[in-house]
């Protein structure tokens, strides 16, 4: 038998044996994964979310009530001669008043509650997705807060750049707690080999006396650190597609409606990968720390 075979053997045997040890191990590693499964999960549709809103990003002139028609002609000219424009559409109060209650129908009654049409006729700029992020948007935006008839602007790109900010402090700190978790499960790991160590050092002391090569001496509890993590990261995935499954069943059509996605999307095979390699990484790693013991 090879070393490599007699290490598996080995290791499936001793886990076996450790029963509710190697168990609590994999549910630790398991626990750990689920974590950082979710976070990369969420991960993934945020930043889906937020590209798709920042390529969509518009600049919204609002203008005053009463506005001359030349005035607004010659906004509308102003702004369809801007190079970093790519479209320009106008909105008249009906029509603003029209989509509140098609996207609203609930809030109908809000609206007709008001003496006059509350919306304000508007210009809905879309800029070339090249220039959205650059300095040319805010001199843009600066020049049309003092002309004639606008009574706001608004940038839909300032808020998505902060809650952007807000998301990528979201996922270092979720990947801060997940690598501690990591660092717990690696930790558990380590002890459970480490149970199996002691139990079998009768049979290390003879093998070290009869001159046996150091990778059968040690082989065996590398290779059950790695299967305890490679399994824990399995179980992991498994639990992360039941539970995105589950959530997309319940929320999906209403959540991908709303933040206009045509549906949630599970992990990639890159990401799933990243788990499990991560299980068996972690598993070996506290394996060889712990059968470092057996000299």
């Amino acid at each position: 038998m090879t070393a490599l075979g007699y290490a598996f053997a080995e290791a499936w045997t001793s886990i076996r044996r450790a029963g509710r040890s190697a168990a609590v191990s994999i549910g630790t590693i398991a626990v750990a994964f689920i974590t950082l499964g979710g976070f990369l999960m969420a991960s993934v549709n945020v930043q889906r979310v937020l590209d798709r809103w920042l390529e969509s990003a518009e600049v919204s002139v609002y203008l005053v009530d009463e506005l001359p028609d030349e005035v607004r002609t010659a906004l509308e000219l102003h702004l369809r001669q801007q190079p970093i424009v790519a479209a320009v559409e106008f909105v008249s109060k009906e029509k603003a008043l029209a989509r509140f209650e098609a996207d609203f129908p609930e809030l109908q009654d809000v609206a007709t509650a008001v003496p006059q049409n509350p919306f304000p006729a508007a210009f809905e700029v879309r800029l070339r997705p090249e220039e959205a992020g650059g300095p040319d948007v805010d001199e843009l935006t600066a020049g049309l807060s003092g002309r004639d008839g606008v009574a706001d602007v608004r940038y839909d790109r300032r808020w998505l750049t902060r809650l952007t900010n807000v998301v990528r402090t979201a996922q270092l700190a979720a990947a801060v707690i997940a690598g501690v978790l990591m660092l717990g499960a690696g930790f558990t790991v380590a002890a459970v080999v480490r149970l199996s160590l002691h139990a079998r050092r009768g049979e290390i002391d003879i093998m070290q006396l009869v001159g046996a090569p150091f990778s059968y001496i040690r082989g065996p509890f590398i290779v059950e650190g790695l299967l305890l993590g490679g399994a824990g990261a399995i179980v992991a995935v498994a639990v992360v597609a039941l539970a995105y499954t589950a959530a997309a069943r319940w929320l999906g059509p209403d959540l991908a409606g709303f933040i206009g996605v045509a549906q949630l999307q599970f992990l990639g095979l890159r990401e799933a990968v990243v788990m499990v390699g991560g299980g068996f990484g972690v598993g070996a790693a506290a394996g060889t720390v712990a059968s470092r013991s057996a000299r």
